[in-house]
């Protein structure tokens, strides 16, 4: 493996737990494994709660599109 390899990998594997993470702690509409996440809504007003929501919701967005794309690059060099 090459040093750029090496680096795309590791920053690949920070993204994949990155989007673990964000879809975890989303809010579900479903009552049964709301509780995992505190169930936000309750500790908070509803305008936050979507708002920690949209944020968590962009930041999976984002790790996908970077885990997608360094998957590719990772394919096309290796």
């Amino acid at each position: 493996m090459t040093v750029v390899s090496t680096i795309i990998s590791i920053v690949l594997l920070l993204a994949a737990l990155f989007m673990i993470v964000t879809v975890l702690l989303q809010s579900s509409n479903a009552r049964g494994l709301g509780a995992i996440a505190g169930e936000i809504t309750n500790n908070m007003n509803k305008a936050q709660a979507a708002s920690v929501d949209a944020k968590l919701a962009l930041g999976t967005k984002i790790a996908a599109a970077v885990f997608v794309v360094l998957s590719l690059v990772l394919w096309i060099i290796g």
